[in-house]
């Protein structure tokens, strides 16, 4: 057998048509090149005449290109969407403030309802109806009476929550009785808290600089994680989540608080700054806290009523943990009302 690497005799003959391999030439299986056996190059077609071509190597790695940005939402129409729902929030601040309540009853109801279908795919039952019956009463209790009332009224509505669950029998009981204070606790309770800071003389205020935490606390947030997130913070709950974000946020809601609580309440740039990092640590608990129960829940998100955004939770849900820090905050800072 010729070596596939040794030049060829140029005055040797030529292979003629009788010198074509017949059927019985084929190589048989001991035939079969092995790995050291592999043909190589054409002898001659490049480099110097008569030596072979040496076996090309592996090609290289294309070149690196910039990953895209991956924002995870319509950013347009999620940015059309917080727009609007914030025009509407100051038209009723600033018009009849009593009329923001509605709209705080009416996200939470959204909320509740979202809920509740989502823990029903994991046999947990809420009872709707009377939680959001003591949801409402307590929001108004909050704006009109104050926070004893509003403590009397959520222990009044757990003994009754623990007794409308009688009706169903012993069987789920406690895994349900549970469900129904878990929501009443994580969704009404925490919006009382707007209502005790709306029914003050300075109320619409507060509930400004509370909201606009929150916001900045998610956007900076938000614009830090997709331009510079690299380290994730909770990986196991949400992976999206930097530490770069958290940075981000931090040093919006510092900023922001200084500025506003200076701007509308009148009170000192370092109170606005412990506010600001407050209402951040809590906004972020907020998004992490939902985040969990998604992932317990094993759903993406909990309702698609909101475009660009996904369901009512997705957008209150850093809010509710962020009104009973702000409320205690402010009062603390600001305990009489700012003219």
């Amino acid at each position: 057998m010729t070596d596939p690497t040794e030049p060829a005799d140029p005055s040797g003959p030529q292979a003629g048509p009788t010198d074509q391999a017949g059927p019985t030439d084929q190589a048989g299986p001991t035939d079969q090149a092995g790995p050291t056996d592999q043909a190589g190059p054409p002898v001659g077609q490049a480099g110097q005449p008569g030596q072979a071509e040496p076996p090309a190597g592996p090609p290289g790695p294309p070149p690196a290109a910039r990953p895209a940005i991956r924002t995870g939402r319509n950013l347009p129409v999620a940015v059309a969407v917080g727009v609007l729902l914030g025009g509407l929030a100051i038209v009723t601040l600033f018009t009849l403030k009593a009329t923001f309540l509605l709209l705080v009853a009416l996200a939470v109801g959204g909320a509740l309802w979202e809920v509740s279908r989502a823990f029903a795919s994991r046999n947990l039952t809420v009872t709707v109806i009377p939680v959001g019956a003591a949801g409402a009463a307590m929001l108004a209790l909050a704006y009109w009476s104050g926070v004893r009332a509003t403590l009397a009224a959520f222990a009044t509505s757990v003994i009754a929550l623990l007794a409308w669950r009688l009706t169903g029998g012993a069987d789920g009981y406690v895994r349900d009785a549970t469900a129904s204070v878990f929501v009443l606790a994580y969704l009404p309770l925490p919006a009382t808290f707007v209502a005790l800071m709306l029914a003050r003389p300075d109320g619409p205020r507060r509930v400004v600089i509370f909201v606009a935490l929150a916001v900045l606390s998610d956007v900076g947030g938000y614009f830090a994680g997709i331009l510079l997130g690299k380290h994730p913070m909770a990986p196991l709950i949400s992976p999206r989540k930097t530490w770069e974000g958290l940075a981000g946020s931090l040093l919006a809601g510092l900023i922001g608080g200084a500025i506003l609580l200076v701007t509308l309440l009148h009170g000192h740039w370092w109170e606005g700054a412990i506010l600001g990092v407050a209402a951040v640590a809590a906004a972020v608990l907020g998004d992490l806290v939902e985040s969990a129960i998604k992932r317990d829940l094993d759903i993406k998100d909990m309702g698609h009523i909101l475009p660009g955004h996904g369901g009512v939770m997705e957008r209150i849900d850093s809010l509710l943990i962020v009104a009973p820090v702000a409320w205690l905050l402010l009062t603390v800072f600001i305990p009489h009302a700012a003219h």
